[in-house]
Parts: C-alpha cells; structure tokens; sequence
C-alpha cells in the first residue's frame, strides 16, 4: 500500500485542519512551507475565491487540501427563522440591533457540479470531505484526475462507509476536536468515541490510513495518537493564535483564558459542534431546538455578533475550539507544526 507521505506529498505526517471563519490562503501556505499539508475549508467561498485560492495554490511545491461539505442542503422554512429570531429578540433589543430579514447569503454550502468543474480545471491533489462523500458521479470526477479523496469519520461504522465508498484515507475525529462534528450516518452524539479510542478502532478496521483529529496540542499528543495507530495527524486548535489564522480577538482571548469551559453547540449553525461556552450557551442552553436547520442560523446571529464583538465581548461569536486550547499560544504558523513534529 501506497504511504499517506507519498498519497498526500508531504514530508511530515501532519494536517492542518481546515477551518472557515478562521483562516485563509495564508494559514495554509504557511503550514505547506513549513512540511505538513496545509488546508483550506472551501463550503463558504463563492467561485471567484475559490478560483484565485486555486491559482496561488498552483504555484506552490506542495499540495493543499481542499476541504468541501456534504450535507443534504434543506431550503430555509420561514417558520423555523421566525421562532429563531423570536428567541433572540431580546439580545437585539439589548444591543440595540434590528433582527435582519431573512438572507441565504454567507451559508454553507454542499459540493456541487459547477464547483467540481471549477476544480477539475486546476486538478488539486487532496480534497477532503466533511458530512460524508459527495454523490458517486461527483466523487468519480474527482478520483479520474488522481486527487487523493479524504473524508472525516465518527465511529467505526462511518470509517467503514468511506473505504467503502472509495475515499483513499479516513480522518478519526474523536468527541475532543473543534468545530463541527462531521457525523453522517447518526445524528447520536452519545456514540462518538475519543480520538484515541477511535484511532484505535478504526486502525483495526481498515484498510486505508487513519489520520486522527481531536486533541492534538503537542509533540506528546501526536506520539500517543500515532502508536495508537494513525499514520498522521490533523490538528485546528493548535493553529488558532497563529499571526497567519484570521481568528478574532475575542475568539484568540477565550482560547487562552484559564479553565473556560467548552460544549457541543447547534445554537451558531444549527448542527453540532465543539466550541467555548459562552452567554449564548448558557441562556439558551448549548444543543437547543430553537435554531433553524443547518445552516440558517448564523445569518441572524450576525449583527449580535458584530455588535458584541465591537465592545470586545464574545456573547454571540462561536468560539470553535478543541480540547487542548492555547498549548501553542506565541508561536507561528511553521513554529506550531515543527513543535507537533518534534523539530522546533
């Protein structure tokens, strides 16, 4: 079997995480630079960004991975934004905001035709998946050029899927990883293991390489993850007080605050994931049936955010995070991944 080193062209058997709302091309560059794969989250870029990320990743010695959603995409329902700005009147109220109209703008959105065709014209080498893989006529395209497919996995069942399904390598991402949960085959957040514990599994299970994701904050985490059976690691957190993440001030003051607690969320984007508590969690409560199906809720997050954010509070920003904030508070982007990689 073909090495992941060799599948992906790295030297290193790292991964950054892909992480919209937090990062560019230059977090992924600098990575790419310093031996890991660098990666891009792409669910929220339109055409054009997508196109220029495309054309600065072609001039680079290594390849970055593209990271796409997979999600079945539900039209917005009227009723569930009107019950969801309903419970947030008040914190417009507070903040001196108006509750926007309705918008599909900004959303999140699963890989489609027109996309592949924009990506078949540059032929990336890695492209990653989050929800699952995208329908087979899709996936064929893009395995006909020699792109390397990645998707995340939750549970053994879901790693199985995948091989099954034709993706070359599995991403184990255990219940300690930021950002969304990347379940497809249950909604049951009860049966998501550890990273270890799912590496483990996973490892004994498959065929393909098993890149684990959830909890790697330094060089003993990815020792301890890569004798359980992994053939790399992908880290986010890790990343976030990087000088290259565009992570917000708030967001970069919550990940080096002491002892801040963190929880599964729908309420930012109406499906689960991992981030810092703050007020809106706590009011509301961290999984609610108040947001709108994924991924209508953040639109009328939007101006609270803004607002709160302009007086330096983090009431209503989501705080993505894993659980190992800050381990590498101070240190750049190639400084962070020498240290992951025992060489800085």
């Amino acid at each position: 079997m073909e090495s992941l080193a060799s599948l992906l062209g790295t030297s290193l058997p790292l991964i950054q995480a892909p992480m919209a709302g937090v990062q560019d091309e230059t977090l992924a560059i600098a990575v790419a630079h310093a031996g890991g794969v660098g990666s891009l989250p792409c669910a929220m870029l339109d055409p054009a960004q997508l196109e220029s990320a495309l054309r600065a990743f072609a001039t680079l010695p290594r390849p970055i991975n593209l990271n796409f959603f997979c999600h079945a995409m539900a039209e917005p329902d009227a009723a569930d934004g009107r019950r969801w700005r309903d419970a947030l009147m008040p914190y417009y109220a507070e903040y001196g905001v108006e509750p926007p109209a309705p918008s599909t703008a900004g959303a999140r959105r699963p890989l489609d035709a027109a996309t592949v065709d924009l990506l078949e014209a540059f032929r990336p080498r890695i492209v990653s998946f989050h929800f699952g893989l995208p329908d087979a006529p899709l996936l064929a395209r893009i395995k006909g050029w020699g792109a390397t497919v990645l998707s995340s996995a939750t549970t053994v069942e879901e790693g199985r899927w995948l091989q099954r399904q034709g993706a070359d390598a599995v991403i184990a991402q255990g219940i300690e990883a930021g950002g969304h949960r990347g379940h497809f085959l249950s909604d049951d957040l009860t049966i998501q293991p550890g990273t270890h514990e799912l590496v483990a599994a996973l490892s004994k299970a498959l065929a393909v390489p098993v890149i684990a994701a959830g909890g790697v904050g330094d060089r003993a985490d990815v020792r301890a993850l890569l004798a359980a059976g992994a053939s790399a690691v992908q880290a986010g957190t890790a990343y976030l007080l990087c000088p290259e993440a565009t992570t917000s001030a708030v967001h970069r003051a919550a990940l080096q605050e002491p002892g801040r607690d963190a929880a599964v969320t729908n309420l930012f984007s109406g499906r689960p994931a991992r981030g810092l508590v703050n007020r809106l969690m706590r009011e509301l409560g961290a999984l609610s049936e108040l947001p709108p199906t994924f991924p209508w809720a953040s639109q009328a997050l939007a101006p609270l955010r803004a607002a709160a954010e302009a007086r330096g509070r983090d009431d209503f920003s989501p705080l993505w995070s894993g659980a190992r904030p800050g381990t590498q508070a101070g240190r750049d982007a190639a400084r962070v991944t020498r240290q992951l990689m025992g060489a800085g």
